[in-house]
């Protein structure tokens, strides 16, 4: 059985690379970023929402990057994200980053749900809209 991945395209910019002209390794990451709140906005615009309240929290507790070819500015991007587990308040998601058909890297990251209490930030269950959403990507 084939996984259904969530795809977020990106062009990569100049402010994006390094002397040499490749992409600085962080941005990996900061796109793993962009790919999970896009895919928040379409599948769980509820969930974006109560982020942007501060009714609950979505905290990045680990996140890895393996790379295997370079990008450089103007390259068109495919992320693809899917769900490897969630465990309690915690999901695990997996990216790979394409450059047309080669394989340019891949990470996961692992993120913790959250709710804002007097006595600071406490686990909280994945919000409803958000678990049925990424059961499709599972």
């Amino acid at each position: 059985m084939t996984t259904r991945r969530y795809h977020h395209r990106h062009t990569v910019t100049l402010d994006e690379t390094n002397l040499v002209g490749n992409v600085y390794f962080a941005h990996y990451l900061h796109w793993q970023g962009h790919c999970r709140e896009h895919f928040l906005a379409e599948y769980a615009p509820g969930v974006l929402k109560a982020l942007q309240a501060g009714e609950i929290a979505m905290a990045t507790v680990s996140c890895t990057m393996d790379y295997y070819a370079e990008c450089f500015a103007l390259d068109e991007i495919d992320i693809a994200m899917s769900l490897r587990a969630t465990s309690g308040n915690r999901i695990a998601m997996d990216f790979e980053f394409f450059r047309g058909p080669l394989l340019a890297a891949r990470g996961s990251q692992s993120v913790a749900c959250l709710r804002h209490t007097d006595a600071g930030a406490v686990p909280a269950e994945i919000p409803a809209e958000l678990a049925a959403a990424l059961q499709l990507f599972g």
